[in-house]
């Protein structure tokens, strides 16, 4: 369907502060755009460049306080959205305008199924009678690629993976075919086939009924594959809007410039193969399984679900071995075992010689020091009540060895600024910053024990490209300067080949092959591996 040429929203001048305990720090100033009924605008921009804040002011989901819309206008369909009293703004959101968050985790709940949550949707809007919500729901559900629909609608939010989650996420979002679709990050947690399916979804969905679609990304892929338009966002302004083709193609402004030069190009010509790694042998993981047995129900009985079946790797000293394959085929379960946080049914892992799961007391106190993990879920792995300065230096406390007291205020400021942080965000609290700069903080919590393996899982999924690209560069000079070795498990699979020796491919729970980089890159064995290859977003206008 061919994009409207009158707006369905219009924001003019929208300028946003929050208060603090020294001067008002501005979120958004200034901020103008518009989008039409069946086209696609996607805000482009740096993690707490203003993106979220903009848009979610539209939903009214800015507390105030402490937020404050000092001026501005949001007109949608010829009504003044700061003018609707509580009750009206309730029956617009969800049956004419919906958001897709960033993360799923934080907004579902945890005592109720999914099915009960997205069912909530119908019910809320007095959309269907009891009878039919419940096929309602499978339905959504199997065209957000949820396997075993049926089953799952009675599986609560933990019972999924965080790419599964999402998807539950954009469900709940697309029940009551919406007028505007605000979608914040929609793929960051999707591996690139099922974050193809979801693209797809969402452009069958403007073809279908016109909706609008307003996008926030930090992957430029997922933006040349969507965007109409684009506006760029710095420091809370937009400095760069356009058609989407002209803003990557011949980008005006020196920031749009410098976020462009920081995109890993999948397709881009062969690289020359890395130099074989031949320190000695790390970790040693050797079959290793993790089976669950799924509850029973009245006319249901038992049965078992292999979440990692006879997975067997190496990882040698200085390497890093990445992971990739769709959400849910066992590469965070892995991760977990690695780190004893899941017992494994079978298998062993030998981390220096010693088995991991095997270990008590304080040999395992030691073994977690030697071997950190950056979690796919950064808000969900911190203290809430805790400031950044007592979450990066918390390992400290725990191993006294690691650095005299005296040097932990300069360290954690060392820390926070390798990893693109300021200083004074150190007494900061994790729900003042975006899940970007979350993720950011989490990374320099696991620097701080001085490891020798780090678990990085969906380590960089939540940043933005350039600071994507900064992070790699800082995890490649410390594995560089210090030796350090990873298990980087992610669905990029462009960032993946510019930082990982070698790759496991892995589908339901197996691997399904294993190569050198620039090997599985150019020569694809399984079929799997090479769909995967395949969905890779592709620029709009090619």
């Amino acid at each position: 369907m061919t994009a409207s040429d009158k707006p369905i929203l219009k924001i003019d001048n929208l300028t946003v502060d929050f208060l603090s305990e020294g001067d008002p720090v501005r979120a958004v100033d200034d901020v103008s755009f518009d989008v039409c009924p069946g086209e696609t605008l996607v805000i482009l921009g740096e993690s707490g460049s203003g993106k979220s804040v903009s848009t979610g002011t539209v939903m009214g989901l800015i507390d105030c306080p402490p937020g404050d819309i000092v001026s501005g206008s949001l007109i949608f369909d010829g009504t003044d959205l700061s003018r609707l009293d509580e009750e009206e703004r309730r029956e617009l959101n969800g049956r004419r305008i919906a958001m897709i968050f960033q993360d799923p985790l934080a907004y579902l709940n945890p005592v109720y199924t999914v099915g009960r949550q997205i069912a909530e949707v119908f019910e809320s809007h007095r959309d269907g009678d009891a009878g039919p919500v419940r096929d309602k729901v499978v339905h959504l559900l199997e065209r957000v690629g949820i396997p075993e629909a049926e089953k799952r609608i009675d599986y609560y939010p933990h019972q999924f993976s965080g790419g599964q989650r999402q998807r539950v996420m954009i469900a709940m979002a697309i029940a009551l075919k919406p007028d505007i679709l605000i979608a914040d990050e929609p793929t960051t947690a999707l591996d690139v086939s099922v974050q193809s399916q979801i693209l797809e979804l969402l452009r069958d969905l403007q073809r279908e009924t016109g909706m609008a679609l307003i996008m926030i990304t930090h992957d430029l892929e997922v933006a040349a594959a969507m965007a109409d338009r684009i506006i760029v966002m710095n420091g809370g302004k937009v400095v760069e809007s356009g058609p989407a083709q002209d803003i990557f193609t011949n980008p005006g402004h020196a920031y749009t410039r410098r976020l462009m030069s920081a995109l890993p190009h999948a397709g881009s010509s062969p690289k020359q193969p890395r130099a074989e790694i031949k320190g000695e042998i790390l970790l040693q993981v050797e079959h290793l399984s993790k089976h669950y047995i799924l509850g029973s129900g009245p006319f249901s009985s038992k049965r078992e679900f292999r979440a990692v079946d006879d997975v067997s790797f190496t990882v040698r000293r200085g390497e890093t071995v990445g992971i990739v394959g769709e959400s849910g085929s066992g590469k965070s379960s892995i991760a977990r075992m690695l780190l004893r946080l899941n017992d494994p049914t079978s298998g062993k892992a030998l981390f220096a010689g010693a088995d991991i799961f095997k270990l008590e007391g304080k040999a395992l106190n030691g073994f977690r020091r030697r071997v950190q993990m950056v979690f796919q879920d950064p808000f969900g792995s911190m203290n809430p009540r805790m400031n950044v300065r007592s979450i990066v230096s918390e390992p400290w406390v725990i191993h006294r060895d690691i650095l005299p007291r005296a040097r932990w205020k300069d360290r954690v400021v060392e820390l926070l600024e390798l990893v693109g942080m300021k200083a004074e965000h150190a007494e900061r609290h994790p729900h003042q910053f975006s899940g970007g700069q979350r993720q950011r903080i989490a990374i320099a919590r696991a620097l701080a024990s001085e490891p020798e393996l780090i678990v990085c899982d969906e380590a960089v999924s939540a940043l933005d490209v350039s600071i994507q690209m900064q992070v790699i560069a800082l995890l490649a000079d410390l594995r560089g300067s210090l030796g350090l070795s990873y298990v980087f498990i992610t669905h990029d699979l462009p960032i993946v080949r510019e930082f990982a020796d070698r790759i496991l491919v892995m589908q339901q729970g197996k691997v399904v092959e294993e190569s050198e980089t620039e090997i599985l890159f150019n020569s694809p064995k399984h079929h799997y591996t090479k769909s995967l290859l395949n969905s890779v977003p592709r620029p709009k206008w090619a």
